[in-house]
């Protein structure tokens, strides 16, 4: 009896981290993260992209990161943007929120320094890419440029 209730207990606990992760691999969860303590950092950047967007039509530089952007992002474990997933980059967003209002100042700067990386990728990304192109790539971008629309308002 106590190995079946056991059991269940593990099929719960599998079957609420399904549902965790189904609320992550959604697209208006970006949005969903953006009601609540976004950090003033992030909303002036998500400012200056939606501006500039509004001006140019789309962004007005197409410079791509740097080998050193690479490593700031590859030494906290993100990935490259275009091979980050809707479930990834909206974890990351909620990360760098929690980073950004926590009480510690170091991980508030590396949080203000990726989340600027995310928005210079979102940029070259959306320069570069074409219809055909953009087949290649996780859908990662679209989550992190809807948060940043909506938290620009």
């Amino acid at each position: 009896m106590f190995k079946n209730s056991s059991s269940s207990y593990l099929r719960i606990g599998s079957k609420k981290q399904q549902n965790v992760s189904e609320y992550y691999s959604n697209i208006n969860t970006a949005v969903a993260l953006g009601k609540t303590h976004v950090p003033i950092k992030h909303k002036q950047l998500a400012a200056n992209y939606v501006l500039i967007k509004k001006i140019f039509g789309s962004c007005a530089a197409s410079i791509p990161i740097t080998n050193a952007d690479r490593a700031v992002l590859s030494r906290h474990g993100f990935l490259p943007l275009e091979s980050t997933s809707i479930e990834q980059i909206n974890r990351q967003i909620e990360q760098l929120k929690n980073w950004s209002n926590g009480g510690d100042i170091l991980l508030a700067t590396y949080a203000n320094e990726l989340f600027e990386i995310r928005i210079k990728e979102l940029k070259y990304l959306r320069l570069t890419t074409t219809a055909g192109r953009s087949v290649e790539f996780q859908d990662g971008y679209k989550a992190l440029e809807k948060y940043i629309e909506y938290i620009a308002r």
